[in-house]
Formats: structure tokens, sequence, C-alpha cells
């Protein structure tokens, strides 16, 4: 089967590749690796070197999506905090390329379309866990314009036909994750930090709360989202672990020197309900993130 998976070379996109390859499907990967990384490449990949963003290349991506049963829209420059700062930037990538990316699969006759949106749509709640009919409250750039390629992908549904699901994720983490720069989570940050013997540096008192999904969940959420056949119809669905903890916890579980920093603007805590996942995928998360931790301290050889 031909799969198309738009920011391939990125953190998740590069995992969701690593999985249809091993599951012996023919795998091609749109980025322009403005963020992506070659190395996070399956070696088995037909990798397009292209920005989605650019109109003038709308050619080019039919032609690569032409008999591709699905695509898998991956491809966005993430974190919230970057996009505050340069959020013209943030526009051009995130925007036009999930609406460029539509239209070539309409054209292209493609089946279904997933795409990847964010819970930070949801903004600053009170009202936990959140549910996908929530009104949303993005307070970021980058939340907007990932609020945005739901709505369009419930609109390509509507107008063109095109099966679309938007799953929006839960602060990801996992392998391929980036450990430092603008783009790198808490997690990642905090593991960097760990690795050069530096404190790791918390915003604010530490006490906010996030719920944490492993990135092999994630991948296992869109392959069913791309099977599944109660959904197709623009339907958004959280993708998370249904539990949070305090970032001061996460840091404790990594390591024992401490900076504590300005607070950001961002919401105190986030949670997933994820009972729409459970019905309309039959997915669930596996993975903890104290559990994914141990691990990843014995795999690189971590004292902790």
């Amino acid at each position: 089967m031909k799969y198309v998976v738009t920011g391939g070379a990125g953190f998740i996109g590069s995992n969701l590749v690593d999985y249809l390859i091993d599951k012996d499907n023919e795998i091609h990967i749109i980025d322009n690796f403005l963020s992506g990384k070659i190395q996070n490449c399956h070696p088995n990949a037909i990798i397009h070197e292209l920005d989605i963003a650019d109109e003038k290349n709308l050619d080019a991506i039919r032609n690569i999506f032409i008999d591709a049963n699905t695509i898998f829209h991956c491809a966005a420059i993430a974190r919230v905090q970057p996009s505050i700062q340069n959020p013209l930037h943030y526009e051009k990538n995130n925007t036009l390329g999930v609406i460029n990316s539509l239209k070539a699969a309409v054209d292209s006759k493609v089946k279904r379309f997933i795409y990847s949106a964010s819970s930070s749509a949801y903004g600053p709640t009170e009202k936990l866990p959140s549910i996908e009919s929530d009104p949303v409250n993005p307070i970021s750039p980058y939340a907007a314009q990932k609020y945005y390629g739901e709505v369009v992908c419930k609109m390509f549904s509507e107008v063109y036909g095109l099966e679309t699901v938007s799953l929006r994720y839960f602060n990801v983490y996992g392998e391929k994750q980036n450990l430092g720069g603008a783009y790198a989570t808490v997690v990642g940050i905090f593991l960097d930090q760990l690795q050069h013997d530096k404190p790791l540096t918390i915003n604010g008192d530490g006490k906010q709360k996030r719920d944490f999904t492993y990135v092999g969940d994630v991948v296992k959420a869109n392959i069913l989202a791309s099977t599944s056949k109660k959904v197709g119809r623009g339907e958004v669905i959280n993708i998370g672990s249904g539990t949070n903890i305090s970032i001061n916890e996460v840091a404790n579980m990594i390591g024992d020197k401490f900076e504590f920093k300005k607070a950001l603007k961002e919401p105190f805590a986030n949670l997933a309900s994820i009972e729409k996942a459970k019905e309309l995928l039959n997915w669930e998360p596996t993975v903890d993130l104290g559990s994914w931790i141990k691990e990843f301290q014995l795999i690189d050889g971590i004292n902790i």
C-alpha cells in the first residue's frame, strides 16, 4: 500500500514512517527539512524535499499523492512559545501547508487525510478533562493555526467528499524527539540538560500539569484513524494519556538539580478525555511517561 507522510522527517512523522515501512508499505516523505532531520528518515522511504506551503509546488505534490491510500499530514512548525515570537513564519507554514495538501489530496483522488492537530486549541480552561465538544480558546499563533487546520479538514469532507480525521495530540514525547533548540518539548529539554550536567529549568513554580502522550501510541492512533469505518467526516479526536502530572513531577523523574525561571503565558493544566478515541478508533494509550523515562535511561546509559 502507498502512503504519504508530510513532515516525515520530523519527530512524530518519522516514527509513523518507521511503523508503516516495517509493515512493507511504500512510503513517501515530503519535508522541507526546516525542522525535520534527514537522519530521522528510514532508509527505505522515498524522500521528496519540497515546501508544501508554496503554491508553486502543487503539481509536484499532486503527483506524489497519486495512488496513495492515505495522507498523514504531520508537517508543521511546532511549539507555542516560538510562534508568539515569530507569528508570520508560523502562519505561512502551518496554514498554507495544510490547505495545499488538502487540495492536492482531492485532485489526486486520495481516499483519506489524517491531520495532526493540537490540544493547544483548547487554551486555558478550568474544565478538565477536555472533551472534543468543548469551546476552543487558542492563545498563541500556533494554537490558532492548528485549530484552523481542523476547520478546513472538516470543510473539505463536507464540500469535496475527502475523508478527513483530525487527531488532537497532548504533549507528545518519545524516540526522535528534539532534545534542544526552539522546537524541543519539556521532556526533551530536561533530558538534554541532564546529559550535559545542567540544572533542569522550570518555568514558573512547576505546579502546572500536562497530559503526556507516548509517540508510539500516537502512531497507533494514526493507523487506526486511517482504517476505522467509524470516522472520515472531519471528526476531531483527542489523543492523550488520560492522566496528567506536574512539571515538577517530571523534573523529579529525570534529575535532582533545578533552576526556576519566569513563568510563561500558557494554560495551567491540560488533560484529555479519551472516550471518543476509544469509541471511534478502539484506541487506548499503552505507555506511561515514568516507565518510558526509565527505559530511556537504560538505553542511553544515563544514571539518575
